[in-house]
C-alpha cells in the first residue's frame, strides 16, 4: 500500500495571531508601512500646498493605507483570521493594489517636490516634501515586499 503524504491543509504556514505577527515575515512589514505612511501624510500636510491635486491625492493613499493597514493589523492581532486561507488572498491583493497606489502618490509627491523648490517658503517646503517623497518610496518598497512575501509563502 502506499503511503499518504501530509494533506495540503497541514502544509501551509499558519497565519499568525498576537504578538507572533511582529515576529513573522511579511506580517512584520505592517507596522513599519503604517509608520512610513503616517509619515507621509504628517509631512505632506505641514507644507504648504501648491499644488492641491497632486498632494491632495497623496494624502488620500496615505492615510486611506494607513487606517487599512491599521486594520488590518489590529485583526491580525486579535486573530480575526481564525487562519482562513481567504485571508492570505485578501492580504495579497490589498497590498499589491495598495503598492501600486503608492508608487503613483510617490511619483506625484516627487513632482510636487520638484515644483516647490522655487516659490515662497522655498527652503522649508522643498525640505518637507523631499522628507515626503523619501517616506513615500520607501512605504511603496514596504508594500511591494509584502506583497510578494505573502504572494511566495
Amino acid at each position: 500500500m502506499a503511503s499518504v503524504g501530509p494533506s495540503a491543509a497541514s502544509t501551509q504556514p499558519a497565519l499568525p495571531s498576537g504578538a507572533a505577527v511582529f515576529k513573522t515575515i511579511p506580517y512584520a512589514f505592517i507596522l513599519p508601512e503604517i509608520v512610513c505612511g503616517t509619515w507621509v501624510w504628517i509631512l505632506v500636510a505641514a507644507t504648504s500646498v501648491s499644488l492641491p491635486l497632486l498632494q491632495g491625492w497623496v494624502m488620500y493613499v496615505s492615510l486611506t493605507s494607513c487606517l487599512i493597514s491599521l486594520l488590518l493589523l489590529l485583526s491580525y492581532l486579535l486573530g480575526f483570521h481564525r487562519n482562513s486561507e481567504n485571508w492570505k488572498v485578501l492580504d495579497s491583493l490589498y497590498h499589491g493594489t495598495t503598492a501600486i497606489l503608492y508608487m503613483s502618490a510617490a511619483v506625484l509627491q516627487a513632482n510636487a517636490t520638484i515644483n516647490s523648490e522655487f516659490g515662497v517658503n522655498a527652503p522649508l517646503n522643498y525640505q518637507l516634501n523631499s522628507a515626503a517623497s523619501f517616506f513615500a518610496f520607501l512605504t511603496t518598497f514596504l508594500y511591494i515586499l509584502h506583497a510578494f512575501s505573502i504572494y511566495y509563502q
